[in-house]
C-alpha cells in the first residue's frame, strides 16, 4: 500500500510539473494579439507600461487641471449673478409679468421686423414697435431715401445671438439694452436700379446694441425701440 501511494504521489507531481510548464510558455509569450488596457481618447492610461500604450493622433486640448480647482470655478461661475440681474429682478417686481427668456425671443422678431421694414419703407410696421424719437428718424431717413429715387435691399440671413447685456429702471420705466449678432445683405440702388451701395452677393456680420423701453405700470405689454447704436 505504501508503494502505491509513493508511486501515486510521484505521478501527481510529475503532472503538476507538466501543467505548470504548459501554463508558462502559453502566459509567458505575446503573440501580438493580446488585448490592450482601457484608456482615455486622449493621453495615457494610468500606470500603463509603455508598449502597452497605442498612439493616438494629436489633437488640441485644453491644459489639464486639477478636479477641486475646476469644480470650484464652476461653482463660482453658478453663484455669480449675470450682468443687470438686480436690476432685472426689479423689473420683474415692478412688472410681474416680466420674463427675460420671452423678452429676448421677443425682441429678436421685433429686429427682424424692424430691419426688414426700414429697408422696405414700411413706417405702418415699424410705428408700434419704436418709440416716437426713434420713429421720427426711421420716417425722415425714409423719406430723404425715397427723395432720392434710391432703394434699400436688405436681406436677414441670419440672427447669431441676441443677449441683455445692460438694464435700468429709471422711475417706472424699464430699459433693457440687448446686443444682436446679425449676417445680413444690404444693397442700396438708384433711380435706374444700379447698385450704389452695398454688395448683393456679400454678407455682412453686423453687431448692433437696442435698447427697448416699457411703462412698467401702462397697460400696454409692448416694448418699443427707443435707441440704437453699433457695437464698436
Amino acid at each position: 500500500m505504501e508503494g502505491i501511494g509513493f508511486l501515486d504521489i510521484v505521478f501527481f507531481a510529475m503532472l503538476a510539473a507538466f501543467i505548470i510548464l504548459r501554463l508558462r510558455s502559453v502566459l509567458g509569450r505575446r503573440t501580438g494579439h493580446e488585448q490592450r488596457p482601457s484608456r482615455p481618447l486622449f493621453g495615457r492610461a494610468p500606470e500603463a507600461a509603455e508598449d502597452n500604450v497605442v498612439a493616438l493622433p494629436e489633437r488640441a486640448k485644453p491644459v489639464a487641471e486639477p478636479a477641486e480647482p475646476v469644480a470650484e470655478r464652476d461653482r463660482q461661475a453658478q453663484a455669480a449673478p449675470a450682468p443687470g440681474a438686480a436690476v432685472l429682478t426689479q423689473i420683474k417686481i415692478a412688472d410681474p409679468s416680466f420674463d427675460a427668456a420671452e423678452f429676448v425671443k421677443g425682441a429678436r422678431i421685433a429686429y427682424e421686423m424692424i430691419v426688414v421694414s426700414f429697408a422696405s419703407g414700411d413706417t405702418d410696421t415699424l410705428r408700434p414697435l419704436l418709440a416716437e424719437e426713434v420713429y421720427g428718424n426711421f420716417a425722415r431717413a425714409i423719406r430723404e431715401r425715397e427723395a432720392r429715387g434710391e432703394s434699400q435691399e436688405t436681406t436677414l440671413v441670419a440672427i447669431g445671438s441676441a443677449e441683455i447685456i445692460d438694464t435700468a429702471l429709471k422711475g417706472r420705466v424699464a430699459e433693457v439694452a440687448v446686443k444682436f449678432v446679425s449676417e445680413l445683405v444690404n444693397v442700396t440702388r438708384d433711380a435706374n436700379g444700379q447698385v450704389i451701395a452695398g454688395d448683393p452677393r456679400a454678407v455682412d456680420k453686423v453687431t448692433d446694441i437696442w435698447t427697448f423701453g416699457r411703462d412698467t405700470r401702462s397697460r400696454d405689454p409692448n416694448w418699443r425701440l427707443t435707441a440704437t447704436r453699433s457695437a464698436h
